[in-house]
Order: structure tokens, then sequence, then C-alpha cells
């Protein structure tokens, strides 16, 4: 199953794109709610567009290993994408316990996490589709 570089590229770029000005509309609405960036500095865009960037290729190069590797990578990125991502929400939870740390700020946090996956899961099916299951090895005789 060969993909062009090229579109693999663009389409990583793409979702990194996407993923930035869905994560400038939350981080505006969190502000715009009371959130200060300030104070969660996560909602400032130096901040949420690197790591949008560095997740979004972590996630890309993650997915592609799978996909050449995995003998059902199917059933794997169903499991593992819900659970990279509850994970990934882990971090921002002591936010909650900053003061002046607005939490409808850190929910907008957390949000963006969930935005990023939303995008870019669906550009990774697209231009890396995953293989068919790879047969199971049939019980060797003794």
């Amino acid at each position: 199953m060969e993909t062009s570089k090229i579109k693999v590229t663009l389409s990583l770029l793409a979702a990194i794109v996407l993923a930035s000005i869905a994560n400038t509309v939350v981080s505006v609405a969190a502000q715009a709610l009371g959130a200060s960036p300030e104070v969660i500095q996560g909602l400032t865009p130096q901040a949420y567009v690197f790591l949008t960037a560095v997740g979004t290729v972590v996630a890309a190069a993650a997915w592609a290993l799978i996909r050449r590797k995995a003998a059902r990578p199917n059933a794997l990125l169903r499991k593992l994408v819900p659970i990279v991502v509850a994970v990934s929400l882990l971090p921002d939870l002591p936010l909650f316990g900053i003061p002046g740390a607005s939490p409808l700020g850190v929910v907008g946090l957390m949000l963006m996490h969930v935005v990023v996956a939303a995008i870019a899961v669906p550009i990774f099916q697209k231009v890396l589709p995953l293989p068919a299951d790879k047969p199971q090895n049939a019980a060797i005789p003794a």
C-alpha cells in the first residue's frame, strides 16, 4: 500500500493547519468566557500551534508504523486512539488547581486535544489507509 511522500507531507501540513485554526477558535472562545492565557499558557498561539504540530507529527509516525507492522491495524488503532487522547488530557488536570485558572479555560485546553485527533485521524485514514488484517498463523503441528 504505497502512498506518495509528497501527498503524506501535504496532508500532514493540512492537518496541522486545520487543527491549529480550530484550536484558535477554541482558545478565543475560552478567553471570551474568561480564561486567561497568562494563567493557562496553553491557550497562547505559540504554545498550541507548536504542540499541535508536534502531536500531529508523532501521531502520523505512530499511525504509519502501526499501518506497516501491526497484524490488525484497524482494531489496534480503534483502541489506541481514544486511549492516547485520554492520556494526553492527564497533564492538563493539575491546571484546575492553579489560582486564577478558569475551569472553562482548562476544559478548552483539553478540548484542543480532542480537536486535533478529530481532524488528524480522518486525514490519516485518507492518506495512510489501513490494510486489511494479516492472516493469523495456523497452528503449527508438533
